[in-house]
């Protein structure tokens, strides 16, 4: 058995990991020209959930690489005014252990922690435009380079925007949420770092503004060696500590343009949506590089009944694309990949038919997939249509958020159940092998 995999993401490089060291042939078609392309965006939360997938799939002296240039865990969750005043601050508990934890990475360093050992595998600049199915039960992809590949399954790892997608359910739709975010990376200094309380430094910070803004804040902190270096791992990126702060609204209440906008422009963009933010907060979207700003859509996938299984599936954003609401996108196609990576494996040993192992993957992940798209949009501010954005309801929306987490913060049993449905939601979902 051959395995195509379409798009070089986490989910698809994690099958692809998974499926080298089960022994199965495999090739990934990476649209981009090398391992250092794509590398936007800033922190990937991985949960529980995607640290047993991870440590599933990969060879373990790369999940120990996974490990090692992980940022130090938050301790603290906190949720913020525009002001900075703290309305609640959750004490989270420590990692159980190497595997079932919850880590922040930064994507580009889990980019090239997931490309390592890959270079058999991995061909670049493919850019997918068609599959066709022969007589013979084999599949051909081909590219926009004139090029073809043929295998026994083809497998859609090619994000939200997925031309495979396209091809094999075109019925399947992107949801546009309404909503509109800008993401910033600023250095921690000791500037900035004198910007933010101690609650805010060592952890993860959800910030409810006034008039429909809201914000996220992260502080990446990472382990350094004896000589204060950077973290071990082949080809790791260059990052050093830093702030992850990013602001999000309803699509009407930034310029029209804004998705258009880099640079200085869209740093601009982002400091008057926070006009009425602290000074401190501001002065970080000041200090930001506005190079690795970026503007975000934030869209969701439409869930569509089961299909008929052929040997072309899909998984990740490729069929449900979610809000970061939740915070388990990345999550769910690590789950995905695998639970593929187990039913390909039983055919390859022989225990499963082709169509039946790819049946059972698909009766399993759609269901836990498009629940996790709808939770994805029960958070606050991820859709357009939240109460937080309407101009008079906003008012009692915003008190009633704050409300609740200020009491669930103060009340014991509230605390203790807010942390037990956190901890079970982010990490219970991935069975052992």
């Amino acid at each position: 058995m051959h395995v195509l995999i379409i798009g070089g993401g986490t989910g698809g490089m994690c099958l692809a990991h998974g499926l080298k060291k089960a022994g199965i042939s495999v090739a990934v078609y990476e649209r981009y020209g090398s391992r250092r392309d794509g590398l936007y965006g800033y922190r990937v939360g991985i949960d529980p959930t995607g640290s047993r997938a991870l440590h599933e799939c990969l060879p373990p002296e790369l999940f120990e690489t996974f490990v090692a240039t992980s940022a130090r865990e938050p301790r603290h969750f906190n949720v913020l005014t525009q002001s900075l005043r703290t309305t609640a601050t959750f004490r989270l508990p420590p990692a159980r252990d190497a595997v079932s934890s919850e880590r922040s990475v930064s994507r580009a360093t889990l980019r090239q922690v997931l490309f390592t050992g890959m270079d058999d595998v991995v061909r670049y600049g493919k850019e997918f435009t068609r599959y066709e199915r022969h007589s013979d039960g084999t599949i051909s992809a081909h590219f926009g380079d004139g090029t073809t590949a043929t295998g026994d399954v083809l497998i859609a790892a090619d994000g939200t925007r997925s031309a495979v997608r396209r091809q094999f359910l075109p019925h399947a739709e992107i949801k546009d949420a309404g909503v509109t975010a800008i993401a910033t990376k600023t250095a921690l200094t000791p500037e900035t770092r004198a910007l933010l309380p101690d609650e805010a430094l060592n952890g993860l910070s959800l910030i409810f503004g006034t008039k429909g803004m809201i914000g996220m804040l992260h502080v990446m902190t990472f382990k350094r060696d004896a000589r204060g270096g950077g973290c071990p791992g082949p080809e790791s990126d260059t990052t050093r500590d830093y702030i992850n702060l990013s602001i999000w609204s309803s699509r009407d209440r930034f310029p029209e343009d804004t998705s258009r906008r880099r640079g200085r422009p869209l740093i601009a963009t982002a400091l008057e949506a926070a006009a009425n933010w602290h000074p401190n907060l501001r002065r970080i979207f000041e200090l930001s590089d506005p190079e690795s700003a970026f503007p975000l859509k934030i869209a969701t996938s439409v869930p569509i009944d089961p299909w008929p299984t052929i040997n072309v599936t899909l998984l990740g954003d490729a069929i449900h694309t979610m809000t970061p609401g939740q915070g388990v996108g990345a999550n769910t196609a690590l789950r995905d990949a695998t639970l593929l990576c187990r039913e390909l494996t039983a055919v390859a040993d022989g225990r499963k038919e082709l169509l039946t192992a790819i049946g059972d993957y698909e009766a399993e992940m759609i269901p836990y997939g498009f629940a996790r798209v709808a939770e994805s949009l029960t958070s606050n501010g991820t859709s357009g249509d939240d109460r937080l954005f309407r101009p008079v309801t906003g008012r009692f929306a915003l008190f009633a958020a704050r409300s609740y987490f200020a009491a669930t913060s103060r009340v014991p049993a509230l605390r203790r159940k807010f942390l037990a449905d956190l901890s079970t939601y982010r990490g219970e979902d991935l069975p052992s092998s």
